[in-house]
C-alpha cells in the first residue's frame, strides 16, 4: 500500500484541525488566555506540520513550523497576546488552509502569500520576544533529564545507522500488518515480533519519529505507539511516549531529530493512560464516503417503492387478501420496518447546524472590524439537524444575510448610544424544527427596514409598486436584482448583488424566505427549508389520466370554484377571488397539454398554492391524498422539463411528475405570449370587468 492512499484522510483531518484552531483563536481572551486553548492551538499546528512533512507538502510544513514555534512562545507566556496578534494568527490559519487546498488540487501553493506570512510571523517574533523563530528552542525539562551519554550516542550515530524500535500497543493483527507495510515504505524493517498486547518492530534508515507518528496516527491512536531510539549495540533503550498530557509541550516528547535522545526514563509513559480514556469516543465513529451513503439511500428508496407496489398489489386483490391474515400482518410489518429503515438511513445524512454556525464567528469578527462596529453573535439551536446537501448549500445565503444585517441593519456604536441602545449590537442565528421543515432565523436589533425608503428606491429602479402594498411585499423588494439602499459601495455590500441570489438559492432548495421588520427595533429574516431533498411530503392530484405531485409545503387549501368568483382579465388571464384576494388561475391540463381533463373550471378543484411569495389557484380534476414520495432527479435521468422539478415512482410502478409552482406559472405565461391561448369554454358568463 502506497502512503498516498492516506492523502484523503490527512486532508480531512487537517481541515478539522484548522477549524478547531480557528474556533479556539476566536474564543481566546487576550487579557487572560486559557492555557488549555493555547495548548489545543499548538497541538493542531504540530499535527498538521507532522502530516505535511510526511506527505512532502514542504510549503505547508514550513509555514506551520514557524507558526508552531511562535505559538510555543505564546503558551509559555513569553509572547503577550493582543487582538492584532490574534488577527495575524487567523490570517496564518487562512493561508495554511489555502495551501492545503492547493495540495488537495495537486497545485503549488501561492509563494507570495507564503513568504509574506512567514515574514510577518518572523517580524512578530523579533519585535515581541527578540529572536527569530528559526533559532533552536531550548530543550524541555523532560529532555534535560535524559542521559547525556545516550544523547551523545544518538547524535554521534550516522543517520543511516540509526535504529528505531516501534512498539504497537493493543493493535489488531489486521492493523499491525498494514502498519508494518507502511514502515517498510519509510525505512528498512529488520524484525518484528510480539502479540496483540505489544508488538515490536525494529526499523533502520533515514526516518524520524515524527514521520512514523504522522503516518500511524491516521490508523491508530497516539497512545497506542511507543518509539525508542536505539543504536546497534543498545537494542532496548526506554520508550518515548508520543501522546503527552495537555500541559506538556508536544515537542518535549517528539523533539527535533537532532535533539532526540535514547531515553531510559519511564516517566513519559505514565500520563498516556488518561489520554486513552479521552480518545476513546473517537473509535466509536468511522469515516464513510458520502457517495456510499447516497447509494444506500437510493437503495432504500427503491425498497420503499417496491413496498408500495406490494401494497398496491395486495389492495387490488380485494376480498382475496382480506381472509389471509398472515399476508396482511406481513405487509403491515414490512411497511413499518421499511419506514423505520428509511428514517434510520436518512438520519445518517443529517448533521447538526453547528457545522454551519461555527463559520460565522469569524465572518462577524472580520466584517464588524471592517465596519468599525461592535457586534455580539448569539447562536441558538446548534444541535438542530439538517440534510448534509442542504447544509452545504445554505452557507452562502446565510453569509449574505449576516453581512447584510451587519452593514445595513446594525447601527454604528455612537449612533446606538444616542438612540438609547447598547453600544454592542446583537446578531442572533437560530435554527429549530417546525413541522416537517427547519426554520433558520437571522435576527438583529438594528435600525430595521424603512418602508418609505424601500418604496422610493423601487420607483427609482423602475419597479411596479404602490403605497398600498403590504409590509411583507415591500420587504421582499430587497431581493429584486440590482436593488440596494446603500448610500455608497463598500467591500462589504452596496452593489445590489447577492440578495436576489440568496432568494433563488433558497427556492432552489425547496424553501422560502420571509422578512419581518420594525423600524428602529430590528429585522428578522426567516428561512424555511425541508429537512431533506431525498424524501418529499406531497399531495397527489389527478388531471385527466395523469397523476401529479404537489409539494405539500406549497399547498395552502383547496376549494370548489364558483362562477361568481372567477373573472376574465385582459387577454386570456383568469383570476379567482378568494376572501377579497385575486389569485392567478393556472389550468394544469392546458399548461402541460393533458388530454381528457375537466375543462370547466367550476367543475374542477382549485388548489391554492404558494411559490416565490405569490399565491396561485391551480385547477385539478381530483385530489387523491397525501403521501411521502422518494424524489428522483429528472435532469440526471432525462433532461430539465419546464414546470417540473423532479419525479417519483408510485405504488403501481407508474412515474408521477413533481410540479414546480412558479415554473408552471412562467410556462403558462410563455405559452400565452407565444400565441397559444388558454381556452376556457365558459368564459362568456364570467365577469369580464377587471376587478378593482
Amino acid at each position: 500500500m502506497d502512503i498516498a492512499d492516506f492523502f484523503d484522510t490527512f486532508f480531512e483531518e487537517a481541515e478539522e484541525l484548522l477549524a478547531d484552531m480557528e474556533q479556539h483563536l476566536l474564543e481566546l481572551d487576550v487579557d487572560d488566555p486559557d492555557s488549555e486553548q493555547l495548548n489545543a492551538i499548538f497541538r493542531a499546528a504540530h499535527s498538521i506540520k507532522g502530516g505535511a512533512g510526511t506527505f512532502g507538502f514542504s510549503v505547508l510544513q514550513k509555514t506551520t513550523h514557524i507558526f508552531e514555534n511562535l505559538l510555543d512562545h505564546a503558551r509559555k507566556g513569553e509572547l503577550t497576546l493582543r487582538a492584532d496578534l490574534v488577527d495575524t494568527f487567523l490570517e496564518a490559519k487562512d493561508i495554511m488552509h489555502e495551501q492545503l487546498d492547493a495540495y488537495r488540487n495537486e497545485e503549488e501553493p501561492n509563494q507570495e502569500a507564503y513568504e509574506r506570512i512567514c515574514q510577518t510571523l518572523q517580524k512578530i517574533a523579533l519585535e515581541e520576544i527578540g529572536q527569530t523563530l528559526d533559532a533552536p528552542v531550548a530543550p524541555a525539562p523532560l529532555i534535560e533529564q535524559t542521559s547525556s551519554a545516550s544523547a551523545e550516542a544518538t547524535e554521534a550515530a550516522p543517520q543511516s545507522e540509526r535504529q528505531l524500535m516501534v512498539a504497537l500497543l493493543n493493535v489488531s493483527e489486521k492493523d499491525r500488518t498494514l502498519l508494518v507495510e507502511e514502515l517498510e515504505q519509510l525505512g528498512n524493517v529488520q524484525s518484528h515480533s510480539g502479540d496483540e498486547k505489544r508488538y515490536e518492530v525494529i526499523v533502520t534508515g533515514d526516518v524520524s519519529g515524527d514521520d512514523i507518528e504522522a503516518v500511524m496516527c491516521f490508523i491508530i491512536e497516539p497512545e497506542q505507539i511507543e518509539i525508542s531510539v536505539t543504536d546497534v549495540d543498545q537494542a532496548a533503550n526506554a520508550n518515548l511516549a508520543l501522546d503527552p498530557p495537555a500541559d506538556e509541550a508536544v515537542d518535549e516528547v517528539v523533539p527535533p531529530e537532532s535533539a532526540k535522545p535514547a531515553s531510559s526514563a519511564p516517566t513519559p509513559q505514565k500520563p498516556a493512560k488518561p489520554a486513552a480514556k479521552k480518545a476513546a469516543p473517537e473509535s466509536s465513529s468511522i469515516r464513510v464516503s458520502v457517495d456510499k451513503v447516497d447509494q444506500i439511500i437510493n437503495l432504500v428508496g427503491e425498497l420503499i417503492i417496491t413496498q408500495s407496489m406490494l401494497d398496491q398489489t395486495v389492495s387490488d386483490l380485494g376480498d382475496q387478501s382480506v381472509g389471509n391474515s398472515s399476508l396482511q400482518n406481513g405487509m403491515s410489518l414490512l411497511q413499518r420496518n421499511a419506514r423505520d429503515l428509511q428514517e434510520a438511513v436518512m438520519s445518517i445524512r443529517m448533521i447538526p447546524m453547528e457545522f454551519v454556525f461555527s463559520r460565522f464567528p469569524r465572518v462577524v469578527r472580520d466584517t464588524a472590524g471592517k465596519l468599525n462596529k461592535e457586534i455580539e453573535l448569539v447562536t441558538e439551536g446548534k444541535s438542530t439537524e439538517l440534510d448534509k446537501s442542504l447544509v452545504e448549500r445554505i452557507t452562502d445565503p446565510l453569509t449574505h444575510l449576516v453581512r447584510n444585517s451587519l452593514d445595513h441593519g446594525i447601527e454604528m456604536p455612537d449612533e446606538r448610544e444616542a438612540l438609547g441602545k447598547p453600544r454592542i449590537g446583537k446578531l442572533v442565528l437560530s435554527a429549530r424544527h417546525q413541522g416537517g421543515n427547519i426554520l433558520i432565523e437571522v435576527r438583529d436589533d438594528g435600525a430595521g427596514m424603512d418602508r418609505d425608503r424601500l418604496l422610493a428606491k423601487a420607483r427609482e429602479n423602475g419597479l411596479n409598486v404602490s403605497d398600498n402594498m403590504p409590509d411583507e411585499d415591500v420587504f421582499q423588494l430587497i431581493f429584486a436584482p440590482g436593488f440596494s439602499t446603500a448610500k455608497e459601495v463598500t467591500d462589504v455590500s452596496g452593489r445590489g448583488v447577492g440578495m436576489d441570489v440568496v432568494k433563488r438559492n433558497i427556492q432552489g432548495m425547496g424553501g422560502r424566505v420571509e422578512i419581518q421588520s420594525k423600524k428602529g427595533e430590528g429585522t428578522n429574516t426567516r428561512i424555511v427549508l425541508p429537512l431533506t431533498l431525498a424524501i418529499l411530503d406531497g399531495m397527489s392530484i389527478k388531471v385527466g389520466g395523469e397523476t401529479f405531485i404537489l409539494p405539500l409545503s406549497t399547498v395552502l387549501e383547496s376549494l370548489q370554484p364558483a362562477k361568481g368568483d372567477m373573472y376574465a382579465m385582459a387577454g386570456d388571464d383568469v383570476v379567482l377571488k378568494v376572501r377579497d384576494e385575486y389569485l392567478p388561475v393556472i389550468a394544469i391540463h392546458e399548461v402541460l397539454d393533458v388530454e381528457n381533463a375537466i375543462t370547466d373550471p367550476t367543475k374542477s378543484i382549485a388548489v391554492i398554492v404558494q411559490g416565490e411569495g405569490r399565491r396561485y389557484a391551480m385547477l385539478v380534476d381530483e385530489l387523491i391524498g397525501q403521501q411521502q414520495v422518494v424524489v428522483k432527479n429528472l435532469e440526471d435521468n432525462y433532461r430539465k422539463v419546464p414546470g417540473v422539478s423532479a419525479a417519483t415512482i408510485l405504488g403501481d410502478g407508474s412515474v408521477a411528475l413533481i410540479l414546480d409552482i412558479t415554473g408552471l406559472h412562467r410556462l403558462s405565461r410563455a405559452k400565452k405570449e407565444a400565441g397559444k391561448q388558454v381556452n376556457y369554454p365558459h368564459l362568456s358568463y364570467y365577469q369580464e370587468a377587471e376587478p378593482s
